[in-house]
């Protein structure tokens, strides 16, 4: 655990702390709310392979057993590429991958993600007027509070290990990476979590603890950690520990934690169960 800085600089330090926090928690806030975020989700439509139509939806999809899904445009869909986009005309092949974000479609200022889940394949809407962002009043947490960030230490595999893990959807599985294991002492006792990397770099540990399925949400949480030093060492802070996007819809399609990412300690610190606007009576 990090020491506790006592005397003249210790409520300077603490309202520091406080204001790093605040923004990295106004960041946060700003970037799911973003127009086609995890906020705008607003359907999911698992596909086989039967062509079909879908409200609101244009052309027909089909996935085709091949590694791939085909949509046979009617005329007003524009398939968004990587440079620009470009009318579609007649049938297209689209081929998303395993576990990545997914290819995507323009439909006025709706986009279509066509995503594969293993050989399973789907097709998210992503609205900008979903009520689940339009009516988002920010992400709930715990006030930030250094007793929740300890020194850790990461342990590689010799070789990354691929699990089996489920997922918020019935019957779906992932299969994550792991690299190794973060270990580190948290309200007096010593915990080790799995680690996977990260994004966008760094290491990412995605766990339940004592207050999910209460005052956190059921299906776990995810921390980020940057690098390890040279030496192994990583910071831990709980302050920082986000919801997954499941948290906060209800068409995503979010993995579960390994089955040993569990801490017995109340973890109150990070992002608490959000208020969900599609739920409300």
């Amino acid at each position: 655990m990090t020491s506790t800085v006592s005397g003249p600089n210790a409520s300077s330090t603490a309202a520091t702390f406080a204001q790093d926090w605040a923004v990295w928690h106004a960041d946060r806030e700003e970037q799911l709310a973003t127009p086609h975020g995890w906020l705008s989700l607003t359907a999911l439509h698992w596909l086989d392979e039967t062509t079909r139509a879908y409200d609101g939806l244009p052309g027909t999809w089909r996935a085709t057993g091949d590694g791939g899904v085909e949509l046979t445009a009617d005329g007003d869909a524009v398939l968004d590429t990587e440079l620009d986009g470009a009318p579609v005309t007649g049938t297209v092949r689209l081929e998303p991958v395993d576990g990545q974000p997914g290819v995507l479609v323009t439909v006025g200022e709706r986009k279509i993600e066509v995503i594969r889940r293993t050989d399973t394949y789907a097709l998210r809407v992503r609205d900008p007027q979903a009520i689940t962002r339009t009516a988002f009043a920010g992400a709930p947490a715990f006030p930030a509070d250094e007793r929740w960030v300890a020194e850790g230490r990461f342990e590689p595999y010799a070789e990354p290990q691929r699990l089996t893990v489920g997922a918020v959807v019935d019957g779906l599985q992932h299969f994550p990476v792991a690299v190794g294991v973060v270990r580190f002492t948290l309200e007096g006792a010593e915990h080790s979590l799995v680690a996977f990397p990260g994004k966008d770099g760094g290491l990412s540990l995605h766990f339940h603890d004592a207050t999910s399925g209460e005052s956190t949400y059921g299906g776990g949480r995810s921390l980020r950690l940057d690098d390890p030093d040279a030496d192994g060492r990583v910071t831990v802070d709980f302050n920082r520990t986000l919801n997954l996007p499941c948290a906060f819809t209800a068409h995503a399609t979010c993995p579960l934690p390994p089955a040993g990412n569990r801490l017995t300690v109340a973890v109150e610190a990070g992002e608490r169960t959000p208020l969900r606007p599609d739920l409300a009576p």
